[in-house]
């Protein structure tokens, strides 16, 4: 009998190699998924392997129904999944890989949650996070204003962590004046996995919208590498700066607005964060322009890199430059760069420079190359983080005119830009 997902199995490749594990779905017909005992998942080729066989067949499991009761005297959270992995988990004394797209299936796998909050799930889409289109960021958008209208307390999103702060920024500049909480969370560990980071994260964000009246998006991840606490982190200053560690979120330019434990201990951290107009009606601003796109530059850097973009009708482009904003345009060899730069904003693009810098601004007045970029009407993106920045622009261009998201771009709408960032940081002091 051939192996069957959720059996044990031992794979031989051609090359020698052995692994043991659980088999599990895969999307790609060409490939073998194996669950090692590690909690790491491997990936093995069909055309290489040499044999597969049964060690194990997974036990049938039946699990009691779950009766979910609604209780009036909490209030109701909605969760929004977009996959990832703070969604399912393995069973391992079944085999069963398992998905909480329900309310009772999302209870079962956080039971913490029935205490704080009723809750209201709905499957938005199963994507990996990096498989994003600004089509996603509109669903999302478009439930959320759902649930606000039926009057839940707040929304949850589940969401991959690689993409997670993009799709917060692009939710804070579509949802004009939300007046519900809207909490992306992620997981950096798997659910089946003794070191995951799901559960926390799941049962601080409805604690903070159970009990709190904050409003607007945000990002609810971590604090530390234990489980004692989660901070609340501004949508639009938000970045992933680890690829594994469970505090891999961090407020960028800015500090976290508030620290939650699993246990509904809340600690304001910023007195005067970000938050929409209380009473304002929603004004939903859903387009996003395609064309618009994020430049690295390096040294070596060469025009036909700027050209791409022209040539294919790009409306907008963030340069991340290095330093307060220095671009490779200044020697004889690099000036084509800088006419490059000429012939895109001559055309209609809006360029707007940011820095390779995890921290500090751009300034357009300290070296004369900064200057000369001004001149041809760069824009200097303040302290806003690379991909703030190219989601704001991609907003601005799907939502106003050209001219008016020139204007726009530098102003301060979602608390992407700050004031100061601190004397460290602000050569302008």
């Amino acid at each position: 009998m051939d192996p069957k997902a959720s059996d044990r199995v031992k794979v031989v490749t051609k090359d020698g190699k052995m692994d043991e594990g659980m088999l599990l779905p895969s999307e790609q017909q060409d490939m073998l998924v194996l669950k090692l005992d590690t909690g790491y998942n491997v990936g093995i080729a069909k055309k290489n392997v040499k044999s597969i066989s049964t060690i194990k067949q997974a036990a049938e499991k039946k699990e009691e129904k779950l009766k979910l009761q609604h209780d009036p005297k909490l209030p109701t959270i909605a969760i929004l999944h977009t996959g990832g992995t703070i969604a399912s988990k393995v069973d391992y004394s079944s085999g069963a890989v398992t998905a909480a797209y329900s309310a009772e299936d999302f209870v079962r796998m956080f039971p913490e949650v029935a205490r704080v909050a009723n809750v209201d799930v709905q499957l938005i889409a199963r994507l990996m996070s990096e498989d994003m289109r600004f089509s996603h960021y509109t669903m999302m958008a478009e439930a959320v204003i759902e649930k606000q209208k039926k009057g839940v307390k707040g929304v949850i999103i589940g969401h991959g962590t690689d993409t997670l702060s993009y799709t917060a920024a692009a939710l804070a500049f579509m949802l004009e004046n939300i007046q519900i909480p809207v909490l992306l969370i992620g997981s950096q560990r798997s659910s089946d996995r003794p070191s995951t980071d799901a559960a926390v994260n799941v049962q601080c964000a409805a604690q903070f919208i159970a009990k709190t009246d904050f409003r607007g998006v945000a990002i609810c991840m971590h604090e530390n590498m234990d489980d004692d606490a989660c901070v609340i982190l501004p949508a639009c200053k938000t970045r992933k700066m680890h690829t594994t560690r469970r505090d891999a979120f961090k407020a960028v330019n800015d500090t976290p607005i508030a620290r939650v434990t699993p246990q509904g201990k809340i600690d304001w951290l910023q007195k005067d964060h970000y938050q929409p107009p209380k009473g304002k009606s929603i004004v939903p601003k859903l387009k996003m322009e395609e064309k618009v796109g994020i430049l690295h530059t390096y040294p070596n850097f060469h025009p036909e890199m700027i050209e791409v973009f022209t040539k294919n009708g790009y409306k907008g482009l963030v340069l991340e430059s290095t330093g307060l904003g220095q671009a490779p345009t200044n020697i004889d060899e690099n000036l084509p760069n800088y006419e490059a730069l000429k012939t895109f904003i001559k055309k209609g693009g809006i360029v707007v420079l940011t820095s390779q810098c995890i921290y500090g601004r751009v300034h357009p007045y300290v070296y004369t190359n900064c200057r000369r970029l001004v001149d041809i009407g760069v824009i200097f993106g303040e302290d806003m983080i690379t991909e703030t920045a190219y989601i704001k622009l991609a907003w601005l261009l799907g939502n106003f005119k050209q001219e008016e998201a020139r204007k726009l771009i530098t102003q301060d709408l979602r608390g992407e830009i700050s004031q100061r960032t601190g004397r460290e940081f602000d050569v302008s002091e």
